[in-house]
Formats: structure tokens, sequence, C-alpha cells
């Protein structure tokens, strides 16, 4: 008896990993209570569908704490309707479109003698680069974000977590 009970755990948990590994980015960012922002952002932005594509992308997702940094009103401002397109260009300017782990970022920064562009949806680019052994993302604006969290993998892409928004140049 015990035998089959570990055997039922066994298939209930195979079938979660599974399943986990079968969502798309946008799956994985809804489930996460650090991003909700973040999803009420790409919703506002139109840009869900997308996300929800073949892929392959690596997302550079702000966290709520992120959002918060950002000067006062100017995150409702960017969910408004006539600010659509605004926001728009800065969400994508977060997603590259090609599926990009944290060793690739690594070793592409280290051939490239210490960093690495990347170019995004939107157009712009991003510079990544190494400070005491962890990525750091540059925006055009010159300000930076650290990657916290990486490698969450979905079947269209990875999400890096960062600590702050990125700014495209306009």
């Amino acid at each position: 008896m015990q035998i089959l009970k570990n055997l039922s755990l066994l298939i209930i948990i195979l079938l979660s990993i599974t399943s986990y590994a079968q969502s798309d980015i946008i799956d994985l960012t809804v489930i996460s209570k650090d991003h909700t922002t973040l999803v009420t952002a790409l919703k506002a932005a139109g840009l869900i569908s997308t996300l929800k594509e073949d892929g392959p992308y690596t997302i550079f997702a702000p966290t709520n704490e992120a959002f918060d940094k950002l000067p006062p009103k100017q995150l409702a401002n960017l969910l408004t309707p006539e600010n659509k397109a605004t926001l728009a260009s800065i969400i994508s300017y977060h997603i590259v479109a090609q599926s990009l782990t944290e060793t690739e970022l690594i070793n592409k920064i280290n051939v490239e003698n210490g960093s690495f562009t990347l170019q995004t949806v939107n157009g712009q680019q991003l510079v990544a680069t190494l400070k005491d052994n962890k990525i750091v993302i540059t925006d055009t604006t010159g300000h930076t974000s650290l990657l916290t969290k990486t490698g969450i993998n979905g079947r269209n892409g990875i999400i890096h977590v960062v600590d702050t928004v990125l700014t495209p140049s306009n």
C-alpha cells in the first residue's frame, strides 16, 4: 500500500513539472506575486498575445518593487489608454527576441571583452556587463538594473528578474 501511495505522489509531481515546463513566459509571469504590476503593464500595452507566441524570447522582468521606484504618478500615467504606445515601447524594451540563459549571457559578456549588446524588440539596445559576478543591464539612458533571479524557463523563452525598470531613450 505504501508503494502505491509513493508511486501516486511521484506521478503527481512529474505531471506538475511537465505542466510547468509547458507554460509560456506570460503564464509564468502571471503566477508570480512579484510581477503583478508587469502583468498589468503587459495587458495595457497589448503585449500579452505577442508573448504567448512561439518566440523564443528573453524577458528582463521588473518586479513590483522596481515599478515602485518610478517617479510618483508615472506608472499610473503610462497605464492610461492614451499612453499605450509609450508603455508598449517601454515594456518591449525589456524583451529580446532570442532565449538567453544566464550562462549564455555571461559567456557573451566575456567573449565581447566585458560587455554584450542586446537588441530589444522595440529596436533599441541594452548592454549586459558583469559586476561582482552578477549580470548588470544598462539602458540607453545610463540607468542600471541587476538580474536578481535568472533562468525561469518557459516553453517560448526565459525570464530574468530585474530590480529596476529599464528606460529607452525616447
